[in-house]
């Protein structure tokens, strides 16, 4: 397509103002195959390091994507802000599969009876003072005693209460990392994440994916080559291709911990969901492991207590994050949570949403599996969420804003690759909506990627 070219300032900058302002406007419409670099050059008249750096600004602006193999692309600029780094809430009235929020039916009535409870017999008094940053000693034997649940055997003075996962993620890296400090991360990983290392300025190295976890060889590769400090890693059900570690990967990876002194930040937020696992990391590696999850996914996402596991030299520098960041947890809402570990009710919960996820990766698998029997689907039986890579000829920004057309939001991979390059695939949360409306929606998803394979 043609772009004529425009009388203002220096050539590059008023090929970049023009060739942003038509992406704007319509003139070159989203899914646009761009010229090379070199054909851009030549048109224009440029340098090819300066068609590369035009590219380089249109790109830093949000408005092209350079595959490789591929060639450049306009992107989608109508998705809302916010896709190139973190998920978006979606619109009002529209139905979520970008965002779960795993609630069963009866959740509401169990906080009605454990806040009247608490009332009744609990030392209100004392849970509205300080508590002590690392949480009181009894709350931290009940998430003890519910860890062996998941293999993990731990001292209560091991573990430390924090504001739900992400906070617990935010003290970990506060104790061990500085800014600056490198990190080996999935390709494909949490965006939540990926926030947090940038606020934190923490530099992430993609590690390389294999259909069976990261590639450990090539994890290796990278620590001999770079300082790498730390391996954030998803072990057991992975946010968002649902992969389980096997014992052997697992215990390789600690190898490569333990040859490197690296600290392991095991993300354990929707291991509730694989039952039976392997033993987490900070078993087989318990001198190096920060253990993080909570209760978020596995109760309520308003019920923000979690919890970090450490070896015990490393619990004053978490105490000391926690001081910095929140204090301590709320203490009513702490106590009526550890309650509920106590008395077998989030034992129940975490049964009970393993049944619901089933159902609902059974639906899914019936309807994307009707409507899209050609392309693979990557998730775990018991997952909330699955991965759905897209036909080469298809852009996920474009199948994403089609279905915003229609009230329905996904993700696309943008937000959970720490490569430069995102894949084309959708993650479709499956927890947030009804299983009617999650039926009329996974059918609208399959129709759409169909249109555009047409």
């Amino acid at each position: 397509m043609s772009i004529p070219r425009p009388q203002r300032t220096t050539r590059y900058q008023a090929l970049v103002d023009h060739m942003a302002a038509a992406i704007r406007n319509g003139q070159l419409p989203a899914g646009s195959r761009l010229p090379t670099h070199r054909q851009l050059a030549a048109r224009e008249g440029l340098a090819l390091v300066t068609a590369s750096r035009v590219y380089a600004e249109l790109a830093a602006m949000g408005l092209v994507s350079g595959e490789t193999g591929r060639g450049s692309f306009v992107k989608e600029t109508a998705l809302p802000p916010g896709h190139g780094i973190d998920i978006p809430p979606a619109p009002a009235g529209s139905m979520d599969l970008s965002f779960n929020m795993p609630t069963l039916p009866g959740q509401a009535e169990l906080l009605r009876t454990a806040l009247r409870q608490l009332a009744l017999t609990g030392d209100l008094d004392a849970l509205l003072r300080y508590q002590p940053h690392g949480g009181r000693p009894r709350d931290r034997a009940a998430v003890a005693q519910h860890l062996q649940a998941r293999g993990l055997q731990v001292a209560s003075e091991q573990v430390v209460l924090v504001d739900g996962a992400q906070h617990g993620l935010t003290v970990a890296l506060m104790a061990r990392l500085a800014p600056g400090d490198v990190v080996a991360v999935d390709a494909l990983s949490y965006p939540g994440f990926k926030l947090l290392a940038q606020q934190l300025h923490l530099k992430l190295l993609p590690i390389p994916s294999t259909p069976q976890g990261p590639d450990m060889a090539a994890l290796q590769q990278l620590c001999k080559k770079r300082s790498v400090r730390a391996v954030y890693a998803q072990p057991t059900l992975h946010n968002p291709l649902g992969w389980v570690l096997p014992l052997s990967q697992r215990q390789q990876l600690v190898e490569i911990a333990r040859s490197h002194d690296l600290t392991l930040i095991e993300d354990a937020a929707y291991a509730y969901l694989a039952d039976p696992a392997p033993p987490p990391l900070a078993t087989l590696a318990p001198e190096r492991t920060l253990y993080v999850s909570g209760l978020s996914k596995s109760v309520a996402t308003g019920l923000r207590v979690g919890w970090v596991v450490a070896p015990p030299a490393w619990v004053p520098a978490l105490e000391s994050a926690i001081r910095a960041t929140t204090w301590n947890t709320a203490g009513v809402m702490t106590a009526m949570a550890c309650g509920w570990l106590e008395d077998g009710t989030v034992a129940q919960l975490e049964a009970d949403k393993r049944a619901d996820a089933r159902q609902r990766q059974q639906l899914a698998a019936r309807v994307l599996g009707t409507l899209l029997p050609e392309l693979p689907r990557m998730s775990h039986p018991s997952s909330y969420f699955l991965w759905l890579p897209l036909p080469p000829e298809v852009r996920a920004d474009q199948v994403a804003q089609a279905l915003l057309q229609q009230q329905i939001a996904v993700s696309t991979a943008e937000p959970f690759a720490t490569t430069a390059q995102a894949p084309h695939a959708l993650r479709l949360a499956l927890a947030s909506l009804p299983l009617p409306l999650l039926e009329q929606a996974l059918q609208q998803v399959g129709q759409t990627v169909l249109d555009f394979s047409a």
